[in-house]
């Protein structure tokens, strides 16, 4: 591995993820610039794949001259026919011996440049992911963002090759065949030109239109894509509600759309290619007979005949080549753009320069604050104060939609005050390197986000260097040591894909335990209990008392049984909080909170 990465390296090191992004900067709008900003520092490698192709084909481009030759000795009758004969066998056969070696470097020189560049705009693209903010995430389907990391780049790979390999080796092969015809008779050359022009014109012609039904096809593949990874996370709704063949059709009616597309953009390239292939054909045949006919005039030997032709079908078969690639080309330049749109996205979370802290009291003071989703021009929060002392625990209750976990995705910086502001220890959060603070943070979720992997490795996530006796003291603290020593692997048993073999409670039970081993300084739990069954909520309830000790914790609950324990709850209405208590100050008051509880009684 660390000589792969040695051999395809660029010659001088740089940061290539950032490089990548910088080059989608600089020259936004223009695709083919950027892909050749791209290879910077590959180029030689491009080079050397180049020079490795020309040797490879010499046996190609020479077996014309060979058999023409042979065919005017025969006709002539050279008296040295016999000998050349054997030398024109031999070198013959010697250009092709090597090709076998050129072709094994012209690949390895071509794929090295190439992976590279694929490899390093999808660490590009990852980076990015995980620059972009939250809200970008929200409303971006993550089958778009899948079809950009793997389809596009695979796309602007394959247009790597067209452009820098496929289209310098047709050049390479039509200045070999006009090079050597021009020398032999300036006729024949002029008539090869005629062939450029005719070319040009076809494929000008179905440029545009290619562009269009490749920009169609692909954003319906991306959508496709979004809803097919859509179906499958909802099989267990769709089949626990019968809903099967509703959402078989639904997604059949997407995939025929995207057939409709793929028809379009078939049927263009088919037109496309045929006509092209036709047209040349047809000055392939007239070759034929002009050449025949300069022969019979004794402006050519009889042997030239098959020189020419076989040149003219070079010409024709390169210029040919060109339009096929077109629509790789076309279908490339539109990947380039695509990938683009996540690069140069500016709705991204920006920490550099700001003040990094190096610990964190957990005193927060909301402040005046108002906000408001994109796309809403109803506020969410609006003149929203509280403070909320260190080592203090926190709840807000309400309506959905009253704005609790708009203040929860506050607390965690994914949302910034667009008025008044958010204050830790006294530092305004848009102030603040946001990274050094969630070093000092640990978030519930109401659903567990589990990756698949061992219990240990999900629970120590982001922690290096884990002693046992601590991560068995948070276990116990979660109350995971039943569960733990109930299955035969124990730490190292895997949870499946998303924590599949694992219980609702479980897997919210190893979420606090990923919470607990980072030590965090505040917590942040969104409704960590509320899918639960009772004896699940009574072992996780147990739990969370351990885990919010000595420590400022906001919570958001349904179950107001729950959050009895808490030192202040605070009932959020309309953006705002309407009351504020513990949990006997409020029930006395009879207020919004008191009717909201025996409502649950």
């Amino acid at each position: 591995m660390k000589d792969f990465n040695r051999k395809m390296a660029p010659r001088k090191s740089f940061d290539t993820e950032n490089w990548f992004i910088e080059s989608y900067r600089r020259h936004k709008g223009h695709p083919m610039r950027i892909l050749l900003s791209l290879y910077r520092g590959n180029y030689h490698k491009f080079v050397l794949a180049v020079i490795y192709f020309f040797i490879k084909h010499a046996c190609v481009w020479v077996l014309p001259i060979v058999t023409a030759n042979i065919i005017n000795d025969v006709t002539n009758q050279n008296p040295d026919t016999v000998r050349n004969i054997i030398f024109y066998t031999v070198f013959e056969g010697l250009l092709i011996a090597i090709n076998v070696p050129m072709n094994y470097l012209y690949t390895a020189y071509k794929s090295l440049a190439t992976r590279y560049v694929e490899t390093g705009l999808r660490k590009a693209l990852v980076r990015k992911l995980q620059q972009l903010s939250i809200s970008y995430h929200v409303e971006t389907q993550s089958g778009r963002l899948h079809s950009k990391i793997m389809r596009d780049v695979e796309a602007v790979e394959t247009l790597s090759t067209q452009m820098f390999l496929s289209i310098l080796n047709i050049a390479l092969n039509i200045a070999v065949a006009l090079v050597v015809t021009g020398t032999k008779s300036k006729t024949v050359l002029v008539f090869f030109v005629f062939a450029a022009p005719v070319a040009a014109v076809t494929m000008v012609s179905f440029r545009n239109v290619m562009r269009r039904r490749n920009t169609e096809f692909r954003k319906e593949m991306e959508e496709t894509s979004a809803r097919i990874m859509e179906m499958v996370q909802l099989v267990p709704v769709t089949r626990a509600h019968a809903l099967e063949d509703k959402e078989a059709y639904k997604v059949s009616a997407q995939l025929l759309a995207v057939a409709e597309k793929g028809y379009r953009l078939d049927v263009v390239q088919a037109l496309f290619g045929s006509v092209g292939w036709a047209i040349f054909q047809l000055f392939q045949v007239v070759c034929l007979a002009f050449t025949g006919y300069l022969a019979i005039r004794g402006s050519i030997q009889v042997g030239d005949i098959t020189l020419y032709q076989s040149y003219f079908a070079t010409v024709v078969n390169q210029v040919s080549a060109i339009v096929t690639l077109l629509p790789t080309i076309t279908k490339g330049i539109e990947s380039v753009n695509s990938i683009g749109e996540v690069l140069l996205s500016e709705d991204i979370e920006r920490n550099e320069g700001k003040t990094q802290l190096a610990d964190v009291e957990g005193v927060f003071d909301f402040q005046n604050v108002g906000f408001h989703y994109k796309n809403s021009e109803n506020a969410v929060l609006h003149d929203f104060n509280l403070h909320v002392a260190k080592g203090e625990t926190i709840a807000f209750v309400g309506e959905s939609g009253a704005g609790k976990s708009t203040i929860l995705n506050m607390v965690i910086g994914f949302h910034m005050a667009q008025s008044g502001a958010v204050c830790l220890d006294g530092h305004d959060l848009r102030m603040i390197d946001l990274r050094t603070y969630r070093k000092h943070l640990a978030v519930v979720p109401q659903t567990s986000i589990l990756f698949s992997g061992t219990i240990r490795e999900n629970i120590t996530y982001g922690c290096e260097n884990v002693r046992d006796e601590e991560l068995m003291e948070v276990v116990k603290a979660a109350n995971l040591l039943d569960l733990i020593e109930s299955l035969p692997d124990g730490l190292d048993t895997q949870v499946g894909e998303h924590g599949g073999k694992l219980s609702g409670g479980q897997r919210q039970r190893i979420a606090i335990a990923r919470a607990l081993i980072r030590n965090p300084k505040i917590i942040v739990l969104d409704e960590a209990t509320s899918a639960l069954d009772s004896i699940s909520e009574k072992m996780i309830q147990e739990a969370i008392n351990n885990l919010v000790k000595g420590r400022t914790t906001f919570i958001v609950a349904h179950r107001l049984s729950t959050i009895r324990e808490a030192d202040r709850i605070a009932v959020i209405a309309d953006g705002n909080c309407v009351e504020y208590g513990t949990y006997e100050e409020l029930m006395a008051k009879k207020g919004a909170f008191y009717q909201m509880k025996v409502l649950q009684s």
